[in-house]
């Protein structure tokens, strides 16, 4: 069947974004069109149907091809835990953990399951449309790569180039990156487009011609900037930012080394009548806050150890004393509780630290991993949607005030007073109904908005802006 791949002339150029546009494009002519990433690495993962993981940027996508996120969407996810190692997920299951100097000795074997999804993927759509992941000019990456000219040239894919022309450099990055190639891999590349250009794109009419006049590469548009992006869920660490707004309900999420699952906040950050700013390392947490959030961890302790370095444990008893709130989500609820116990030194060297001790709860970590869709309900018996991903199991005196109840079964845990919450659910401010009445139980009094609707209209609207710029007619037309 029909595929096409997106690779980029540097990091973070957009192929994500880019491959949700033409998603939603070819969703819109009526195509039945799946994404696939290869290989990727992130600490923002959806949770899969089929009971998998896979990372937030293909489930986004899926979202635009109007399908349900799955397993084969992204064979193979690398989640840091550490500047030097990684969880290796295959096909929505852990494998292993591993050093990156090590992970090239098991990339062969791996490439097997990426075709195996691919192929599956293939027959059950009409296009098939492939994000690559860094860029191929990392030639030194290039022996047993499956994330880019190495899944292309197995799987017989054509390539598309994508610069970012917003850091500057672009041309270089373009012309450089042919140069650099092996001839057989540059072969592959049939056509090229810069993206993020702000002002007039007839400025770089001389640009253009220059790259396709050196490459010999089909030109198929200057994409403008989408301001909108912001819209969408992020999945990249280096996309975090306080999400604005001049709302009096003023949000504050602590930027752990190792956060995971962050699009938890992206409803909140467009929420009216919410500010949200997220505290990175070195700065203090404002005094103004109403609602501190630790967010997801993909290394509890080690990011424990990270908010105690910046002093975080201190403000957050300082914002208790004030009478504010804080929210825990997953591992920062774990971090919430009297310990954190790890004797099988899953996330790291056996041991066990002192928790914040904000809520009376004790977690162990275990080594199976929990991934599910939830139907849950607050409290007062509101229905809401969520998911859990996490490994590890708390318990305590305060988890008889649950922050839920999922499957009739108390979940999470709440502070004697009230103004300390745990949960391991994560998805659940994306419902509007309850994100809307969680913010004005806590006194944000708050209108209502409607998130997934703006995902929607969002996902329209780039389809729409990449139509308007881009050569869709003759991008389409390179699929094979």
């Amino acid at each position: 069947m029909p595929a096409l791949m997106v690779q980029g002339a540097g990091s973070n150029v957009g192929k994500s974004l880019l491959v949700a546009g033409l998603c939603r494009a070819a969703r819109a002519r009526g195509l039945s069109v799946a994404p696939f990433k290869p290989q990727n690495m992130s600490n923002n993962a959806a949770v899969t149907a089929d009971g998998g993981e896979i990372g937030r940027a293909q489930a986004l996508q899926a979202l635009a091809a109007g399908i349900e996120p799955q397993n084969d969407m992204n064979p193979v996810l690398l989640k840091p835990e550490s500047e030097t190692g990684a969880q290796v997920v295959v096909q929505g299951k852990r494998l292993t953990t591993t050093r990156a100097a090590d992970y090239a000795a098991i990339k062969p074997r791996l490439m097997g399951a990426v075709l195996d999804s691919f192929a599956r993927l293939s027959a059950g759509h009409d296009l098939v449309i492939v994000e690559g992941a860094g860029s191929p000019a990392e030639v030194n990456l290039r022996r047993n790569d499956i994330a880019n000219m190495g899944f292309a040239r197995a799987a017989d894919v054509p390539v598309i180039l994508a610069g970012d022309i917003d850091r500057g450099g672009v041309i270089a990055q373009m012309i450089g990156t042919q140069a650099v190639l092996d001839p057989a891999d540059a072969a592959l590349i049939k056509g090229f487009l810069i993206n993020k250009f702000r002002g007039d794109p007839r400025l770089f009419d001389d640009g253009y011609q220059m790259i396709a006049a050196r490459t010999g590469w089909q030109g198929l548009g200057v994409l403008p900037w989408f301001a909108d992006a912001v819209k969408l869920p992020a999945e990249d660490a280096l996309d975090l930012r306080s999400g604005g707004g001049t709302g009096g309900f003023h949000i504050a999420c602590l930027v752990f080394s190792r956060i995971a699952n962050f699009d938890d906040l992206d409803p909140l950050a467009q929420h009216p009548g919410v500010r949200l700013s997220m505290v990175q390392a070195g700065q203090a947490l404002p005094g103004d806050v109403d609602l501190v959030i630790l967010p997801g961890s993909k290394s509890t302790r080690g990011d424990l150890a990270f908010l105690r370095e910046q002093g975080w444990d201190v403000d957050l008893r300082a914002h208790l004393r004030r009478g504010g709130h804080i929210l825990g989500i997953c591992g920062g609820y774990q971090m919430l509780g009297r310990s954190i116990s790890d004797p099988q030194g899953i996330e790291g060297p056996p041991g066990t630290d002192d928790g914040l001790g904000f809520l009376d709860i004790q977690t162990i970590m275990t080594e199976q991993k929990k991934l599910t869709r939830v139907s849950a309900t607050d409290p007062a018996g509101r229905p809401f949607a969520g998911y859990e991903i996490h490994i590890g199991r708390s318990e305590g005196a305060d988890c008889a005030r649950p922050f839920a109840h999922v499957a009739g079964a108390p979940e999470g845990a709440i502070s004697a007073d009230g103004r300390v919450m745990g949960s391991y659910l994560h998805g659940m401010f994306a419902d509007d109904a309850f994100r809307t009445a969680f913010l004005n139980g806590l006194g944000a009094q708050v209108g209502t908005a409607r998130y997934g609707q703006g995902v929607e209209a969002t996902l329209d609207a780039l389809s729409a802006h990449m139509a308007r710029h881009l050569d869709l007619d003759a991008i389409f037309a390179l699929a094979r």
